[in-house]
């Protein structure tokens, strides 16, 4: 399977850089996977999608401001750290700009040294161990002096922090957003509900490894990185009840879509707990659980346009994303939203 099979013309500017005032007023493409039907909607629409007995599935996780700014102690020297992964004692796997500048020893300074790290080691890809000292408590400095790790085509700032949320994130840890969440609003969930529709939540903390590119030719090639997820026993009933029931699975994003997959035996019987997933999903996959999926417009040749592939085959995929980009349809992030059924 080669990577190039799932390439589109993407023009630059139709990747949205700001989100939308109203969550819920952006675009929605529907697509019939088994027809290649496609509808053009507004998201709030979606209500007529769902039936009473269905289960929609969000991912509760919470971005935390991962991107700090600081100077290498001793020169002055900016760098720019990223935080992916909590380890121990306060050391964080981090990603680092320049690389070159953060050999182990640094001493790196953020916010008039409120807030320290030592590089302790080099790791996998480069990335750099970082051990962090400070006074007080740690989300409150990161609250302080952090940005939200906005992806690399994102260029404009970001003058609400919170539209980088999803209104149900609760558990912090992620360094990206599952973004198909943010066009929710409290009143949609809520119209949702009363509909009859269940809603079930799981965790799982999105790493930066989203937005690497598949960079080897074969797709069965590329490894996918591992992210820690959580599945509550309340909330595994919830989908297993749904499904015994005849009703179906939806699933907000790509990440809710990884959690369950990954969390389910060879039976489709979603297990309650938590661990490390690296599913990679792309065409040839059984779903175990999911019935449909409420995305976002993905780039070219990614892992996320190989997940939705999978669901509704590639042509029927691509087809949609000319339609989209004819229509002039706001892609990733920030952008307009797919519904396949």
């Amino acid at each position: 399977m080669d990577v190039k099979d799932f390439y589109f013309d993407l023009p630059q500017e139709l990747i949205a850089q700001d989100p939308l005032e109203d969550r819920a007023s952006s675009r929605l493409l529907v697509l019939d996977r088994s027809t290649g039907e496609v509808e053009h909607r507004k998201f709030r629409d979606i209500l007529e999608y769902l039936n009473p007995g269905d289960c929609l599935v969000i991912n509760d996780t919470k971005v935390i401001p991962a991107r700090l700014i600081g100077s290498k102690e001793g020169t002055d020297a900016k760098i720019e750290v990223l935080l992916l992964k909590r380890k121990e004692n306060d050391i964080w796997e981090t990603l680092v700009k320049p690389g070159k500048k953060a050999k182990p020893g640094t001493v790196i300074r953020f916010g008039d040294g409120i807030l320290k790290g030592t590089v302790v080691d080099v790791v996998e890809e480069g990335n750099r161990l970082i051990q962090f000292s400070y006074e007080g408590i740690f989300e409150e400095i990161l609250d302080q002096l952090g940005q939200m790790p906005l992806p690399p085509y994102i260029t404009h700032q970001l003058k609400d922090k919170n539209r980088y949320q999803t209104v149900y994130a609760k558990h912090e840890g992620s360094a990206a957003a599952p973004t198909a969440g943010l066009h929710f609003t409290k009143e949609l969930l809520q119209e949702i509900e009363d509909r009859g529709v269940k809603i079930a939540h799981v965790t799982l903390h999105v790493g930066l490894g989203t937005f690497r590119p598949v960079k080897v030719e074969n797709v069965l090639d590329h490894h996918m990185h591992s992210e820690f997820y959580v599945v509550e026993k309340s909330e595994a009933e919830k989908i297993n009840s749904t499904k015994r029931e005849g009703g179906r699975v939806i699933c907000v994003g790509t990440t809710s879509c990884r959690t369950i997959e990954s969390a389910s035996d060879e039976n489709g019987v979603l297990k309650a707990g938590s661990g490390w997933t690296d599913i990679f999903i792309y065409p040839g996959y059984q779903f175990k659980i999911l019935d449909c999926l409420i995305t976002n417009f993905h780039l070219p040749e990614s892992t996320l346009v190989m997940l939705v592939s999978a669901l509704a085959g590639r042509e029927h995929v691509l087809a949609a994303y000319e339609e989209a980009v004819k229509e002039r349809y706001r892609f990733f992030s920030f952008g307009d939203a797919m519904f396949i059924h």
